[in-house]
C-alpha cells in the first residue's frame, strides 16, 4: 500500500486560518465575541474526548504493560528532558514565545489518528497502538498541564499556578463531565464520528484563527526573523530524529517482536496537534499565542513527512521477508 502525503488536510485548513487571519484579523467587539466562541469550543472538544474514550478497553490494554510503559517513557520522559534541552540551548538566541512553544510540545500526549494508520501501513500492532494511543491522550488530560505548570514556571518561561484554575475549567470539568455523559451519549458518538471529528477540527481552526488574530493585531510578526524560523524549524527536526532513533533501538535491546516495535515508534514519536492547540489556547492566551503554536504546527507536518517514509519503508521490507519466505520453499525443491 502507498502512502500519497504531500500536505495532509489538516495543514492546509490550518494555512487558511492563517491566510484569513492575516487578510482579515478578528478585531474590536468582533474579537471579544470570538474569544468566548473559542472558550465553548475548547470545552465542548474536551467533553466529546470524555465521552468517546472507553476506560475499559484502556485499561485491558495495559496488559501489554512494558509496550505501553516504553511508549509512556518517550511521550512523558523523554520528550520532555529533550524539550528542557532545547531551551537551554535556544534561549539566548530565540524569542521566549517560540521557546516555550518547543518545550510545550514535547509534554503533549501522543496523536491518535496517525499514529494507528502508520503502524497499519507498517504492519505493526495495530491493536496495541491503538490502545496505547488512546491511553496516551486519556493520562495526558491530567499530565500535560501538570507538566506545563511545572517545566514552564520552572523555566522562567511565564507559567504559574493561576494556570491550573483555567485547566480545571476549559480540560478537566468538561473531560469529567464527558466521562459521566458516555453511558448514555457513547453510543450515539460511536455512530455519528464525523460530528465529532468535525468539532475536532473545527475547534482547532478557531483557535488557531483567534491567535493568529491576536498576533496580527499586536504585530508580533515582525518580531519573528527567517533566523528564529530555521532554528524552529531545526529543532523539531533534530527532536524528532533523535526519538525515532531512540524508540527504535531500545524497542530491539528489550526484545520486542517488529510489529511491537512498530507500535512503540510510531506512538511514541508522535505529538497531538488536535490536544495542544486548544490547550495552548488555555494556558496562555493573548498575542504570543500564535508565535507559541508555531512550533506545534510545524512539528506536525515534519512529523507526518518523516513517519509516512518510515512506514513505507516498514511495509516494504515486511514484503519482501514474506516473499523470502515463500520462495524458499520453491528453492529447496529444486535442490
Amino acid at each position: 500500500m502507498r502512502l500519497r502525503l504531500p500536505i495532509d488536510r489538516q495543514t492546509l485548513l490550518l494555512l487558511g486560518a492563517v491566510a484569513i487571519a492575516v487578510v482579515l484579523p478578528a478585531r474590536g467587539q468582533a474579537a471579544e465575541i470570538f474569544e468566548w466562541v473559542v472558550y465553548g469550543a475548547i470545552a465542548l472538544l474536551f467533553f466529546l474526548y470524555g465521552a468517546r474514550l472507553s476506560p475499559k478497553a484502556v485499561w485491558q490494554g495495559l496488559l501489554h504493560w512494558r509496550l505501553q510503559g516504553l511508549v509512556f517513557l518517550f511521550t512523558f520522559a523523554v520528550f520532555p528532558v529533550l524539550g528542557l534541552l532545547a531551551v537551554l540551548v535556544l534561549a539566548p538566541v530565540m524569542s521566549d514565545p517560540l521557546v516555550a512553544g518547543i518545550l510545550f510540545l514535547t509534554l503533549l500526549p501522543s496523536t491518535v489518528q496517525s499514529s494507528i494508520a502508520f503502524t497499519s501501513i507498517a504492519g505493526g500492532n495495530v491493536p496495541a497502538a491503538l490502545t496505547s494511543a488512546s491511553l496516551s491522550n486519556l493520562v495526558g488530560v491530567l499530565v500535560t498541564p501538570l507538566l506545563v505548570v511545572a517545566l514552564m514556571h520552572s523555566s522562567g518561561l511565564g507559567f504559574g499556578l493561576d494556570q491550573i484554575q483555567k485547566i480545571a475549567l476549559q480540560i478537566l470539568a468538561p473531560f469529567a463531565a464527558g466521562q459521566a455523559m458516555r453511558p448514555l451519549i457513547g453510543a450515539f458518538l460511536t455512530r455519528h464520528r464525523p460530528l465529532t471529528a468535525f468539532v475536532d477540527r473545527l475547534s482547532i481552526l478557531l483557535v488557531v484563527y483567534a491567535a493568529f488574530s491576536e498576533g496580527m493585531n499586536a504585530g508580533v510578526w515582525s518580531t519573528i526573523g527567517w533566523q528564529d524560523l530555521a532554528l524552529t524549524v531545526l529543532a523539531c527536526c533534530v527532536i524528532l530524529l533523535i526519538v525515532l532513533a531512540g524508540t527504535t533501538w531500545t524497542s530491539r535491546k528489550l526484545g520486542f517482536s517488529r510489529p511491537d516495535e512498530i507500535a512503540i515508534v510510531f506512538c511514541g514519536s508522535k505529538k497531538s496537534m488536535a490536544t495542544g492547540i486548544p490547550m495552548a489556547g488555555i494556558l496562555m492566551p493573548g498575542p504570543a499565542l500564535a508565535m507559541m503554536v508555531l512550533p506545534l504546527m510545524l512539528f506536525h507536518q515534519i512529523q507526518l513527512f518523516a513517519c509516512a517514509w518510515m512506514a513505507q519503508r516498514y511495509a516494504e521490507r515486511a514484503s519482501a521477508d514474506a516473499s523470502d519466505v515463500v520462495d524458499a520453499p520453491v528453492v529447496q525443491a529444486r535442490r
